[in-house]
């Protein structure tokens, strides 16, 4: 007989021209697991940005894409394990795991489509129980020093942040040996990937630096070790080419900005201009993070907060040896590597309050707070089971 479970689901949009949606409490029916499935009950989940893109039907529209009447969201998260197919080797029954949210992948391993966002069938952790393939989990360390909020902040951000950091740095060196330069200068534009980056980068020597607008923020930032870069100090850099070319004022807003924001730059990189530039904005801010990167500089990202698409003079680059990292999640392997370089040396976001986790109930709430502005946390966790 199958299984049904409860789960907010976004239901697909109806008309030629849809808006966004919400999220909708619904009995689903599971799927038998495979050979090489698990049942997994979820317990605490993260709140990721693809989350409300989805909700909101921007950049695409989630339900049409994977051709189906609803889907369910959320592919960060913990999870204990119920029962496995025969074939299962990677967990056991009773195990706690973080959520490995490759959800479909090519022939070497790296994603192609992310599970509960848009990997057809899949079923995100907004449900309270779903079926993964046993490679979409990874086993928490035995005994393990940190929390499963801890763990469900870390599964998405911090995982995809070790693959792009790996695939930049290592790029970086191919033309800016350690006799050339020891300690790159890294800066951030972004949320918890960059913030998860940033830091594994200081494991590595580097000198970091992250901008916000937030002051909370720029506080948490500076009380890790980071250095702050206030945006508001240059608020106008918001590149858009068209109102460029057509509004005087705004250029002349826009060039004061972006020549405070390349001042600063020069100012904390002893004129030499960034390293490794870590953009998870994109568009509004393309045209001055390529101009704030130094000779030989790289720019990585593994997302777009703000923009998908950017414009660059090819000459300029070419002549400059800038290099552009693009990435995209990461493979099991480096999954399971970012897991046990975090046990072992603390690279971890912060353990959220009790009273900071939202229960699951108030998952749409979540959502309407950290699309509004309102969440400070990089990180916002949500509760769907019990321990």
């Amino acid at each position: 007989m199958a299984e049904t479970t409860t789960a907010w689901i976004l239901k697909a949009a109806a008309g030629a021209k849809p808006g966004p949606g919400q999220l909708e409490q619904a009995e689903i029916t599971l799927p038998d697991i495979a050979l090489d499935q698990c049942l997994v009950e979820p317990l605490f989940g993260c709140w990721e940005g693809n989350m409300s893109h989805a909700v909101e039907r921007d950049p695409v529209d989630i339900c049409k894409q994977r051709g189906e009447p609803h889907v369910v969201l959320g592919n960060a998260g913990t999870v204990r394990v119920l029962a496995v197919g025969e074939r299962v080797t990677t967990v056991k029954v009773g195990d706690l795991a973080m959520l490995f949210c490759n959800g479909v992948w090519d022939k070497w391993g790296y994603p192609i489509k992310i599970f509960g966002y848009d990997a057809p069938g899949t079923i995100g952790l907004l449900a309270r129980r779903t079926v993964t393939h046993e490679k979409q989990l990874i086993p928490l360390p035995e005994n393990t020093r940190f929390s499963l909020p801890q763990w469900a902040a870390f599964s998405l951000r911090y995982v995809t942040a070790w693959s792009n950091w790996h695939q930049a740095h290592n790029t970086w060196r191919v033309q800016m040996t350690i006799e050339d330069c020891p300690s790159p200068y890294v800066w951030g534009w972004g949320g918890g990937v960059t913030w998860a980056e940033l830091t594994l980068a200081k494991f590595w020597g580097s000198r970091v630096a992250m901008i916000s607008g937030n002051p909370k923020r720029l506080y948490a930032i500076e009380s890790a070790g980071m250095k702050p870069i206030d945006r508001r100090l240059f608020k106008h850099l918001e590149y858009d080419m068209e109102r460029y070319k057509a509004d005087p004022e705004y250029k002349k807003r826009y060039l004061e900005s972006e020549e405070t924001f390349l001042r600063i730059v020069r100012e904390h990189t002893q004129d030499i201009g960034v390293s490794i530039f870590l953009d998870y904005v994109g568009s509004p801010v393309i045209r001055a993070t390529l101009k704030a990167l130094s000779r030989q500089g790289v720019i990585a990202t593994a997302g777009w907060k703000e923009g998908m698409k950017s414009d660059s003079v090819r000459a300029i680059e070419c002549i400059s040896r800038h290099t552009h990292v693009h990435t995209h999640y990461a493979r099991y392997g480096q999954g399971r590597a970012a897991v046990q370089f975090a046990e072992n040396t603390g690279w971890m976001p912060e353990d959220t309050p009790k009273y900071d986790i939202f229960p699951y109930d108030s998952i749409p709430q979540l959502q309407k707070e950290y699309d509004a502005g309102h969440q400070h946390s990089y990180f916002p966790i949500f509760q769907v089971n019990k321990l």
